[in-house]
């Protein structure tokens, strides 16, 4: 019997069915768990720091009316992490994440790739090159673990011009926006793709022959039926959960 067709896993934020997503508990036991691909989202502070967080607004997960933005990194690092949503069910809370400190269990890892989602709202707020520096500032020592990854074209257009041997990654909505000349353009190595964006059925390549992560996926049979599509990892906030799934599937 063949061996079945299975799909690398990327830790979505962290293993965040499980622990306060994009804190270090998150990403460690990510790592523990042997998943060696890791995806976290990137806000700066008011004093320009790179931390953790995907939202623009602190309330859905520390329950302050605040922006990331209008707090420095040492008043965010006071706050704690949480789902508010399903509380218990994801661990204890946790402090909010700086960069640096995301960079260091890294430098622990050397096996593991980190996907660094740099986020619209900072590009908005500071300007790409500002927060392209401040990035680029905490990631270089570990520079060869790291992808840098938007859904912003012009950020990753500047990233590409200042560090060429960067690698880069494009997230898009729709499959439909890989057509743009603009995406052409990037000749990214990644592309992230949501799930509802995708072609209803047929092979999937993305542009250069660009490695395909899609997004968010916790179906072990829907991972599987993506990869004989052509799809080279999927991203779950169940990382454990489907890397036990897969790793199951037949002929393994």
């Amino acid at each position: 019997m063949s061996a079945a067709i299975v799909p690398g896993i990327v830790a979505h934020r962290g293993h965040s069915l499980k622990y306060p997503e994009n804190t270090l508990a998150a990403v460690r036991a990510a790592i523990e768990s042997g998943v060696h691909h890791v995806e976290i989202d990137v806000q700066l502070s008011a004093d320009r720091v790179p931390v953790l967080f995907h939202d623009r607004r602190l309330e859905r997960l520390c329950g302050v009316r605040r922006h990331v933005h209008e707090l420095t990194a040492r008043e965010l690092q006071s706050l704690r992490v949480r789902d508010r949503e399903r509380p218990g069910e994801r661990g204890p809370a946790e402090p909010i994440a700086t960069l640096a400190g995301f960079v260091d269990v890294l430098a622990r890892h050397p096996e593991v790739t980190a996907f660094i989602e740099v986020k619209r709202g900072a590009i908005d707020l500071y300007g790409t090159d500002a927060v392209y520096s401040a990035v680029w500032e905490r990631i270089r020592t570990q520079r060869r673990q790291c992808v840098v990854i938007s859904f912003a074209r012009e950020f990753l257009a500047h990233a590409r011009a200042r560090q060429p041997d960067l690698p880069i990654a494009l997230v898009v909505d729709r499959w439909q926006e890989l057509d743009h000349p603009a995406a052409q353009a990037l000749r990214a190595e990644y592309v992230f793709c949501d799930l509802q964006g995708l072609p209803p059925g047929g092979a999937l390549v993305a542009p250069h022959e660009a490695t395909l992560v899609v997004y968010e996926v916790d179906d072990p049979e829907l991972a599987r039926a993506l990869a004989v599509r052509g799809v080279h990892y999927v991203e779950t906030f169940a990382c454990a959960e489907m890397k036990r799934a897969l790793q199951s599937a037949p002929g393994l």
